[in-house]
Order: structure tokens, then C-alpha cells, then sequence
């Protein structure tokens, strides 16, 4: 496995360290097991690096996604606080799209609800706030897609350099009379080739999916960044992710909102 032949804390080379692995293929060992040592900052620099080299490349930031926020997950993970990571147009899957997992290394689908803004939202704010800035809601699928050499027993700074692991997603369709909704108990259940799979309410994701906007402006504000119209926002799993292998068939069904499904085709690595 290509690890880093000088480890220190030099975020581009890093950042390009782990680009590699997710263009190739090559899952790299976890940075905290080749010595390098992070503070949360330089984490989220790398990240911000390894974006940087995504949109040389032509791609286009169009959002950001929460993980880890349900407390369960943190706990299964070892991990301590919810983080975030970057979204990009290349990384949208359309509806009538399939999902080719032949390139990714570790793939996996949660369930989750995203939210779009029609309103900057900076600092710290409340979740009426968030509500009053956004403008839909829909049932949304995530990607996961870790670039290290297994998908668990890694540092919260191996996860945020690695941009949380983010992969693809898949939106469902836009909800704007959201708040006719309670947000914060919606039944969710995500099938597999018509068979349910896991169901939680979406109190899963921080006790109310709208904490996870409000959360994630709070971590945006330590690096002098805010969320921006137009932004869509991934607001975090409410259950465990599923493995993903070629033939699945995956639908997420949320009460009250349009579902959202994803055909899988290619070989697992």
C-alpha cells in the first residue's frame, strides 16, 4: 500500500496522497498508523487541499454533508463529535442514473434527508433559523466510500482528511411544503432489493435533522466559512450503513417525502 515516504503534516501532499488512492482505487493505511500526527485543523485543511485538487479537475462544489451525528454511530466508530465533509457536482448520481461501484473501494449506503438553502446561514444560529433559510427537503442517499485500507478503526482526523468518507449521493425529489412536516419523526426505512434493511425515525440524526444544519454552521465558523445559497446540505445517516455490491437495488422511503432509489451495477473491489 503507497504510504507518504516523508510523514509530517504537509496538507497538500497528504491531500494528494489520499486523491490518489480514490482516482486509482488504491486504498492507502490510515494516516495516525503511518505516525502522522493531526490536530482537527490540519484535518480539515487536508480536506479542503483535496477539494481544491477536485475542482482543478473540472468539478464544482454544490454542498456538504454531516456524518457521524447520531450518537450510536460515534460510539460504533470510536469517535467523538459529528464532522463534515464536501459535496461536488461530479459526485451527484441522477435519478436516472446507475451507480458503478467497479471504482470505489469500501462501498456503502445510509439513508439520510438533505436540505436545501435558499438563505446564507452563518455562526451560530438556531434551527428556526434553519428552517427559515431553507427551502426543500427531500429523502436522500448517501455513498460512503473510505480511501483507507479498512473501513474502521481510523482517528477522527484520518476520517475529516479523507473528506468524511464521502463518496456519491442520490437526491430524491424536492419537498417544499416541509413545513407541514415534523422533521423530527419521520418514519424512514431503506429497502434492498425489496426487502427493508434497516428503519429508524429521523430523530436518528441529532435528535432532529435540522440540529445538523445548526451543528454544521458551528464547525464551518471555526475556518471563517459559512453556508451559502443554493448550498445543499446532507444532514447525516439515521442508521447503519449497508454494504454495496453489484445487482442491488436500494430505496429509501421517508413519510411525507417523495421516496429516492439507486440501482447498483458493477463488481465490489
Amino acid at each position: 500500500m503507497k504510504t507518504l515516504s516523508n510523514p509530517g503534516v504537509n496538507h497538500d501532499q497528504i491531500a494528494s496522497l489520499l486523491t490518489d488512492a480514490r482516482m486509482n482505487t488504491r486504498p492507502v493505511t490510515q494516516l495516525s498508523k503511518q505516525g502522522i500526527s493531526l490536530e482537527r485543523s490540519d484535518a480539515y485543511s487536508i480536506q479542503e487541499s483535496g477539494i481544491l485538487f477536485r475542482e482543478k479537475a473540472g468539478e464544482r462544489k454544490i454542498g456538504l454533508k454531516m456524518g457521524l451525528t447520531s450518537e450510536g454511530k460515534r460510539k460504533q466508530m470510536n469517535l467523538d463529535s459529528p464532522l463534515y465533509g464536501e459535496l461536488t457536482d461530479k459526485m451527484q448520481i441522477r435519478a436516472d442514473e446507475k451507480l458503478n461501484i467497479s471504482q470505489l473501494i469500501h462501498p456503502k449506503i445510509e439513508p439520510e434527508i438533505a436540505f436545501l438553502l435558499k438563505q446564507d446561514l452563518e455562526g451560530i444560529v438556531t434551527v428556526e433559523q434553519v428552517l427559515e433559510a431553507t427551502s426543500a427537503v427531500c429523502a436522500c442517499l448517501e455513498i460512503l466510500d473510505s480511501r483507507y485500507e479498512q473501513f474502521k478503526y481510523f482517528s477522527m482526523e484520518d476520517v475529516i482528511a479523507d473528506n468524511s468518507s464521502s463518496s456519491h449521493f442520490i437526491l430524491g425529489s424536492w419537498y417544499e411544503n416541509f413545513r407541514s412536516l415534523d422533521l423530527r419523526s419521520l418514519s424512514m426505512k431503506m429497502f434492498v432489493n425489496g426487502e427493508l434493511a434497516h428503519e429508524a425515525l429521523s430523530s436518528e440524526i441529532s435528535g432532529d435533522p435540522a440540529v445538523s444544519i445548526v451543528e454544521l454552521c458551528r464547525l464551518l465558523s471555526q475556518r471563517k466559512r459559512k453556508l451559502t445559497r443554493g448550498t445543499v446540505v446532507l444532514a447525516g445517516a439515521a442508521t447503519a450503513a449497508v454494504s454495496l455490491s453489484g445487482g442491488m437495488k436500494v430505496t429509501l422511503e421517508v413519510k411525507g417525502l417523495p421516496p429516492v432509489g439507486i440501482e447498483v451495477q458493477g463488481l465490489k473491489q
